[in-house]
């Protein structure tokens, strides 16, 4: 049982809520007003972007979309600075070693030996710092970056409140950004009521296409050889005017995620509502396949995830007064995101298992779900996640039986 500290926090932080939510609603504005959006509330501490390698963790702004409030901030880990790990054989030699050090020294002849990586490690992340050990997100030999993967991350709030700079959350995504060892892109994406659903689901998937556009333009960088696009270069008048351009606004490659980034490692991962935006981006991505080349979902975390139904779970009647975020107040945040002629509970936004949701969940990336033991919506959440794991197994049932009568071999698995 929660300590008597945290159910009197748990009476103040509803209190506090339910006023704010109720503020909402009264300063309510028509949607079609304000289409630019915002993605932070004044009462709430923000957390300043830092492009030195804070504990470990360089981070920056960017504002990816022009016509709305749409931004990300990204986490970048001091790991990426270090040279990929060797690749080697088993039972390799040393003279094998030997051979491909020629090899490298003669095609690279900048490269230090391998005995000499750390040393030279370490005079390269030098020129890539400023003398305020600002990082500039470029790199000289960016064959010797390592690329670690991608997670885009979407903040909690019911909706109408949380950013993705608040210091809550950029306390989370760094310490997720170390242990994790990947790039975080944390998505602001506009706030209800003054954009409802779905207006934060789009921008989700916006990022997630952003994420693509990058990629594909750093690979442009690359072919065209000079280095037109990458990644920190100075720019005359004339080259800048031959930069491709983005179609979010982009005149350039984003060079952090240039240098560093694999995006065919990309991994959502959402808190309370923001998981269900995660779940969102992850069903249009099955639905998008090559489209979305390079990039490609490999897995999703869902934490605390806001669903709700019309058919009420025994949590939903057990906890319907739990701490924190009680029914009450998540109905209300719910009516503050969804249109009035679209509010029903089991919305395609609410309510995961509801039929022609689309698409099967089969195709759905490998997720983990995340609960909380006094979390009134838990119920649903495990729900889902079981129709995803007995879909995945039912999927992996059928193709061993199949395999097993179309194999060449017989009644020999073939995979």
């Amino acid at each position: 049982m929660p300590s008597i500290a945290v159910k009197l926090y748990s009476v103040f932080f509803k209190f506090l809520l339910k006023h704010r939510l109720q503020n909402r609603i009264q300063t309510h504005v028509d949607e079609s007003s304000n289409q630019y959006g915002v993605t932070t509330r004044p009462e709430e501490s923000v957390s300043a972007a830092n492009p030195s390698f804070t504990d470990g963790i360089a981070t920056k702004d960017i504002h990816i979309d022009p016509s709305t409030a749409l931004s990300v901030r990204i986490f970048l880990p001091e790991s990426s600075l270090s040279p990929p790990e060797p690749k080697s054989k088993p039972g390799s030699s040393q003279q094998d070693e030997s051979d491909s050090l020629n090899h490298r020294r003669n095609s690279y002849p900048n490269i230090g030996a391998r005995t000499n990586d750390s040393r030279r490690s370490s005079l390269e992340g030098s020129k890539l710092r400023s003398d305020n050990n600002v990082y500039r997100g470029y790199s000289p030999l960016p064959q010797n970056c390592r690329r670690l993967p991608i997670m885009l991350q979407f903040h909690g709030g019911g909706w109408v409140s949380g950013s993705n700079d608040s210091v809550a959350n950029d306390i989370f995504c760094r310490r997720i950004a170390k242990l994790c060892d990947v790039i975080i892109v944390a998505v602001g994406y506009r706030l209800a009521p003054e954009n409802k659903y779905p207006a934060a689901f789009e921008d989700g998937l916006k990022v997630l296409y952003w994420l693509a556009k990058q990629a594909n333009l750093a690979e442009c960088s690359k072919s065209m050889g000079s280095g037109a696009l990458g990644v920190g270069a100075e720019f005359t008048k004339t080259q800048v005017q031959r930069h491709l351009v983005d179609a979010f606004g982009a005149s350039m490659v984003e060079p952090w995620l240039a240098a560093h980034g694999d995006p065919s490692r990309c991994v959502l991962l959402g808190v309370s509502c923001g998981a269900n935006i995660a779940d969102y981006v992850a069903r249009k991505a099955v639905e998008a396949g090559r489209l979305l080349d390079p990039v490609k979902v490999v897995a999703q975390v869902l934490m605390y995830p806001f669903f709700i139904g019309n058919v009420p779970t025994r949590s939903e009647i057990n906890l319907a007064n739990s701490y924190f975020y009680d029914k009450p107040m998540c109905l209300l945040a719910w009516k503050l995101f969804l249109p009035e002629e679209e509010f029903r509970l089991d919305h395609p936004a609410a309510n995961p298992l509801v039929p022609d949701r689309g698409p099967p969940l089969k195709f759905m990336p490998p997720t983990l779900t995340v609960v909380a033991e006094h979390d009134w919506m838990r119920d649903r959440a495990i729900a889902y996640s079981e129709a995803l794991r007995k879909a995945q197994a039912c999927a992996e049932d059928i193709a061993i039986w199949v395999k097993k009568y179309i194999s060449l071999r017989g009644h020999e698995f073939s995979y």
